[in-house]
């Protein structure tokens, strides 16, 4: 995506188009959550302050990702008084950009609620040009401070991408592009499970290092004002772990 002034053009015309995306995305994309842009100190949970650094928004991922291992979830923001107060508006504190399986939904792994993240999910957590564009507007327009690249254990994009590859075939449709994505992730001096295994990390590590070089993400990130971290959960005791 370009700069903000290539992308807009004249100030008027920005804040039209802000308007009209922000209209889009609390009203019409449903899966996007909402809540008001208030300040860092104003509560976005039970007994805790909106994270504004990416530090804090990171410790209060892991902190959600610990109750929900555990068993704790406090299930926050889901409240009568927290639906009716989202309505005006949404200032989620990261972006998580996550698989779109079934079993690894982000405001459940790691413990959050309305308005709290901004979800951008495809197959093995794949770049193209709508998610880039989402994952950026999330940062540049409500000016989130944490990018999270989630990816996750017995990935079936992965797996499919890597046995595609061994058997020197192509998968069907529009998959093909999931493949062609992973491909660089895949260690052929692997074989097997490890070979898949292997490459659910590093497809993680190549899609943050993806979104860490764009332009506009990279600036902020040399500023200290924005995190891109790449993690990994498991299924099987439910941890997110940092992978970088």
């Amino acid at each position: 995506m370009k700069g903000n002034s290539e992308a807009y053009g004249l100030p008027g015309r920005r804040r039209l188009v802000r308007a009209a995306l922000t209209g889009v995305v609390a009203v019409c994309a449903g899966s996007v959550s909402s809540r008001p842009v208030l300040p860092a100190a104003t509560s976005s949970g039970p007994n805790s302050a909106r994270p504004g650094t990416p530090e804090s928004a990171w410790r209060e991922l892991s902190t959600g990702n610990r109750r929900w291992r555990t068993l704790h979830e406090r299930h926050p923001d889901e409240t009568q008084a927290v639906r009716r107060t989202v309505v005006s508006g949404q200032h989620p504190f990261a972006v998580i950009l996550g698989c779109v399986d079934s079993r690894v939904p982000p405001e459940l792994v790691f413990d959050q609620g309305l308005g709290d993240l901004l979800t951008v999910r495809s197959a093995g957590s794949v770049l193209d040009e709508a998610v880039l564009a989402s994952v950026t507007y999330g940062v540049l327009e409500l000016g989130i401070p944490l990018v999270v690249v989630l990816g996750h254990q017995s990935c079936g994009a992965v797996t499919a991408a890597v046995q595609a590859d061994a058997a020197g075939g192509k998968l069907p449709g529009h998959m093909q592009y999931l493949a062609e994505q992973i491909r660089p992730a895949i260690d052929h001096r692997l074989a097997g499970a490890a070979r898949v295994d292997a490459a659910i990390t590093a497809n993680v590590l190549l899609v943050r290092a993806r979104l860490a070089a764009e332009p506009e993400l990279a600036s902020r990130i040399a500023a200290g004002t924005l995190t891109a971290v790449g993690t990994r959960y498991q299924l099987t005791d439910q941890r997110v772990r940092r992978l970088h």
